[in-house]
């Protein structure tokens, strides 16, 4: 392994790091982006029973707010669902970003790597080429270990680059695809407790939660 670094040149160094750089986030965000842990299936059902069985205080309310993601949005949909179902709404897809934002965490780093380690295989190639064609006009095309020197480097990087950017631009397209899966779950999640908590509202028993309108007006 390391002969093959050594014949590929100074360029397999940072292709090495870009691939360290690729399994560190791969490994983070596999560990991460669990469902339960970013959007728990029976949360909803447990705030809604808080909710009505007039449970649903200021404590509870900061453990549901760093109980999950899914958490945080259900969170501030309570806060603000006295100031009506827009506002409430407007609430929860502002909090909403910021769960994205987390939730894309590295991600761009992780694409990036995908695309910049063709790139860096592809720069070696040319450089080995330089090498080959020098030799060549140096001292002819009689010296084959000069030339397989240079070939050598040619077809390590790009085969060095190729292997990390392809398993790199799967994943990038994978955790993408499981961002937007969480998102779209959290989301039919916030939209059902806003329409039962106003279907709760319009049958008038809003005035027998005390408690949730006292928390939420703080």
């Amino acid at each position: 392994m390391f002969e093959m670094v050594q014949a590929g040149g100074w360029l397999m160094f940072p292709i090495i790091l870009c691939s360290i750089v690729s399994a560190a986030i791969c490994t983070e965000r596999f560990w991460t982006l669990r469902h339960d842990q970013i959007a728990p299936r029976n949360l909803l059902p447990q705030v809604w029973n808080s909710i009505k069985n007039n449970e649903m205080d200021t404590k509870r309310l900061r453990e549901l707010r760093s109980n999950s993601p899914l958490g945080q949005i259900l969170a501030a949909g309570i806060n603000s669902h006295r100031r009506g179902r827009e506002l409430m709404k407007e609430s929860i897809e502002e909090v909403a970003s910021h769960v994205v934002h987390e939730l894309e965490r590295y991600l761009n780093t992780l694409g990036t790597v995908a695309a910049i380690t063709p790139l860096l295989g592809l720069l070696g190639t040319v450089i080995g080429m330089i090498k080959v064609f020098s030799a060549i006009r140096l001292e002819g095309a009689g010296n084959a270990a000069v030339l397989a020197g240079g070939i050598s480097e040619a077809l390590i990087t790009t085969a060095a680059g190729l292997s990390v950017a392809i398993p790199s631009l799967f994943f990038y397209r994978y955790f993408q695809r499981k961002v937007d899966d969480l998102v779209i779950s959290m989301e039919q999640e916030a939209l059902k407790l806003v329409e039962v908590l106003y279907a709760d509202r319009e049958r008038g028993s809003d005035s027998k939660k005390p408690e949730i309108a006292r928390v939420a007006s703080r």
